[in-house]
């Protein structure tokens, strides 16, 4: 039985205590980035940053300072954020572990946010998800990821230029913002998603064969997948718009009530998606029966013709010494002449049938 790679990753946490810090995920050796942004609407500075001590200053300024990692493998540097920015054991473990399902904790002082970025890995094909944790305070955003590469380029840019209101809101239209960019991107996905079933779709009204059946299949993998990833999205939303907590305000609920909108639209898509790649399996195995029906159909129509053929050929093979039609001169041609006029008969029976 081969094992499941997440309960592999799972196993490494088995038997230690709750709050242990172990990164469950794929090993990276790369040298893990921290990137911070600190603005307000007058003021922004953005660095790399070589170790996680520069951001500690940060903690106590009323700006509002985005402290980003790329990495997760280096768990010394978690830990020594977690203490400065008091953030619970457990949520740390958490951040270390990239299973987690997509959820919302309100731990009064901080808010917890846990998502999936999705993407297309062009190398294998198919769909990557990486996990994107985000913790949220009165005045700053901690977001971690498991490698460089992100949807959040277009945030950045908005913040350098100052475009829109967001460098005039506060922390949580931050956060608020990385989840809308999150979940636009899932919008793209699902447009190659609706263009591959598309294309799928009429592979199969043409001529499907095995590698349809099994590109079908990969499809529905991967449908599956997309679902498990975003359908918790509704509850995360959800939570953050019901929250009591002082760190979202009134402003921001605002557009979290538009992102909720958005992730409804993205689940029901998802849902129509599922019923057109069940309904394609549907389709291609009526189409197989279909094509084996029309075989069997022309096999059996010539197996008809050739039986009052072959019963006529089989009383004139009989060794009899007294068979009268053997003597005729003709007998031979006439015997043919019977055969082709049975046949001849037959098709104009299976035509007018329609069996033709």
């Amino acid at each position: 039985m081969k094992i499941n790679r997440k309960t592999k990753k799972h196993s490494k946490k088995a038997g230690l205590p709750p709050g242990t810090l172990v990164h469950v995920g794929e090993k990276k050796t790369e040298k893990v980035r921290i990137t911070l942004i600190d603005y307000t609407e007058q003021d922004f500075q953005e660095k790399t940053v070589d170790n996680i001590e520069e951001c500690f200053p940060f903690k106590a300024t009323p700006t509002v300072t985005w402290i980003n990692i790329d990495g997760l493998h280096h768990v010394e540097t978690i830990e020594k954020l977690g203490k400065e920015f008091e953030l619970h054991p457990l949520i740390l473990e958490d951040i270390l572990n990239t299973t987690q399902r997509p959820k919302c904790e309100d731990f009064d002082k901080y808010i917890f946010i846990v998502l999936k970025m999705l993407s297309h890995d062009e190398v294998e094909g198919g769909l990557k998800a990486e996990q994107v944790s985000m913790v949220l305070n009165r005045n700053f955003v901690i977001s971690f990821q498991e490698e460089v590469g992100d949807v959040f380029e277009q945030i950045r840019d908005r913040l350098r230029k100052s475009k829109g209101r967001i460098r005039r809101m506060g922390a949580d239209y931050l956060a608020y913002a990385l989840i809308d960019a999150v979940v636009d991107n899932y919008f793209v996905i699902l447009e190659k998603f609706g263009e591959k079933i598309e294309s799928m779709q009429e592979q199969l009204v043409a001529d499907p064969s095995e590698k349809t059946l099994q590109q079908i299949h990969s499809l529905k993998r991967e449908m599956i997948f997309l679902r498990k990833s975003i359908w918790p999205l509704r509850e995360l939303i959800n939570g953050l718009q019901r929250t009591e907590s002082a760190l979202v305000t009134d402003a921001t609920n605002i557009y979290l009530r538009d992102v909720y909108d958005h992730t409804i639209q993205i689940i029901d898509t998802i849902e129509s998606f599922r019923d057109a790649v069940s309904g394609m399996l549907d389709i291609y195995l009526s189409s197989i029966s279909n094509r084996m029906n029309a075989v069997m159909k022309v096999l059996t129509i010539i197996a008809t013709i050739f039986i009052p053929l072959t019963f006529i050929a089989g009383i004139y093979g009989m060794n009899f010494k007294y068979m009268p039609e053997l003597e005729l001169r003709w007998g031979y041609a006439v015997a043919l002449a019977v055969m082709v006029v049975v046949a001849i008969l037959m098709l104009i029976y299976f035509r007018r049938k329609k069996w033709l």
